[in-house]
């Protein structure tokens, strides 16, 4: 970016675009010499968010729960962490599973376990999609579904969000193998109700995966659609509201066929003894969870009004995040003074989002400084 030349080059923090780098010069000495798939040659990876290391950072980039874990889930880490390590672990999860069931009010069948949302979103691009396929879900929205397309070599169907991120009327008529609904979306925070998320399960005949990675900081939720409609799978993570981003932690909720067939093509141990204790414990102890997500709510209140104070146009948020909109100066700019004073927030560089920029809400004092330095910038 403009301004990060300088501060990236002598950065260590800089070390997922320099293997990304890497990647590319490497699939570039590929070409031509047959190895991979056509269609993996020509994608481009998904490139998750900077993960800076060291100290003195904010970071506000990757949608990140400021608050630990409950301490009954380290409590339950470090009692996994035994000699029992030296075996396999449950290949199905089930502690995890009837810990979910449990906390969620479904049965254990209808349970899939996984490393995080991501897993199980491959999982079912796995099941679903083949070569000359058909995806479908609106833009912009998470980018790994465009990942995931293109690794099945299947068809992405991209239809535009309007401007106040509604859904769109295309997606009504869309066709396709599968639909991938983010609700709330990610990047901008925004969600439809269940009954708009009903209406296209009824309407579609594929099948309708609805990602709720942020449903825990939303009013509302589509997990009962699945037991009103068989085409509908939802994908929960507790990378987000459970504060473990970093174990690794997501379940599939579907009808018990769906689960069975999803089943069958997941790694064979897609969760380790560790993730398996610790996603337990989270959901046990899901009053914890809720606890931090009070705080995030009101937090990000503070985060869209002190925005809008600045100038920016903010999406209405039902995540962990905002989307905040800027023309003067430029959001790449402004996402460039804010790395050079080591606090990141997400740009991209891509398609009606370039005047955007997504914060994740952290703590209180991290926003104040956040719209501190903002405020510096905007108003001299």
């Amino acid at each position: 970016m403009i301004l990060l030349k300088g501060f990236l080059a002598s950065s260590s923090n800089d070390a997922q675009e320099t293997f990304a780098c890497r990647a590319n010069a490497s699939m570039e000495r590929m070409r031509g010499m047959g190895y991979f798939r056509d269609n993996i040659e020509r994608m481009q990876g998904y490139v998750p968010g900077l993960q800076p290391t060291g100290r003195g950072f904010i970071k506000l980039n990757t949608n990140e729960n400021p608050y630990p874990p409950s301490p009954k889930v380290l409590e339950a880490v470090k009692g996994a962490a035994s000699d029992a390590l030296r075996r396999y672990p449950d290949p199905m999860a089930n502690e995890f599973r009837d810990a979910v069931a449990e906390g969620y009010g479904v049965a254990r069948e209808e349970v899939l376990g996984g490393n995080a949302a991501d897993d199980l979103l491959s999982i079912i691009a796995r099941s679903f999609l083949g070569p000359g396929d058909r995806a479908v879900y609106p833009y912009p929205t998470y980018f790994l579904y465009e990942t995931l397309c293109a690794i099945q070599d299947a068809e992405a169907l991209e239809i535009d969000f309007p401007e106040d991120y509604s859904l769109p009327r295309g997606l009504f008529e869309a066709e396709g193998k599968v639909m991938f609904l983010c609700n709330p979306n990610s990047p901008s925070g925004t969600a439809v109700p269940p009954r708009e998320v009903k209406r296209l399960a009824e309407g579609f005949d594929g099948i309708v995966v609805v990602d709720e990675a942020y449903a825990d900081f939303a009013e509302e939720d589509c997990l009962g659609l699945f037991r009103e409609h068989d085409n509908v799978i939802i994908v929960r993570t507790l990378s987000k509201s459970f504060s473990l981003a970093g174990m690794r932690c997501g379940f599939a909720v579907a009808n018990e066929d769906i689960v069975s067939g999803l089943a069958k093509v997941k790694d064979s141990f897609n969760m380790d003894r560790v993730s398996i204790a610790a996603g337990a414990a989270a959901i046990a102890d899901i009053e914890y969870a809720r606890g931090n997500v009070e705080k995030i709510k009101r937090t990000r209140s503070r985060l869209s009004e002190g925005l809008a104070e600045l100038g920016f146009s903010v999406y209405p948020s039902q995540t962990n995040f905002v989307l905040a909109r800027i023309s003067d100066p430029s959001a790449e700019e402004v996402y460039g003074h804010l790395s050079e004073k080591r606090i990141f927030v997400r740009y991209f560089d891509k398609r009606n989002l370039t005047d955007c920029l997504r914060i994740t809400v952290g703590t209180d004092g991290e926003i104040d400084r956040l719209l501190e330095e903002l405020s510096l910038m905007l108003k001299g």
